[in-house]
């Protein structure tokens, strides 16, 4: 398994509960205790069908538990989440610091 930390894009596979609306199905998240909403525009959606969701890890709890912004946020086990695209901080290409004249 992959280190996660904070900014790191991560996926999280739900399983689907039930639909809610039209547009709108229930899903079900791994370790994390509630009922969760998603927009699923498909119309063949079954109950029990996986859907990954894709969210950006905000906090790490610690060394098993981190949060991820699924349009809210939510905490789940760092087993649950699968690395898709780790942060990679903007590079500087003007120096901080003119140089001397």
């Amino acid at each position: 398994m992959a280190r996660i930390n904070i900014g790191d894009e991560v996926a999280i596979t739900a399983t689907v509960r039930r639909g809610v609306t039209e547009d709108r199905v229930s899903v079900s998240i791994p370790s994390y205790g509630q009922p969760h909403s998603v927009i699923d525009t498909s119309t063949n959606v079954q109950k029990g069908q996986h859907i990954e969701s894709i969210g950006n890890v905000t906090h790490l709890l610690d060394k098993n538990r981190v949060t991820v912004n699924l349009g809210i946020p939510v905490t789940v086990d760092a087993a649950v989440a699968r690395l898709v695209n780790a942060y990679k901080p903007p590079t500087r290409k003007a120096p901080l610091v003119d140089k001397p004249t």
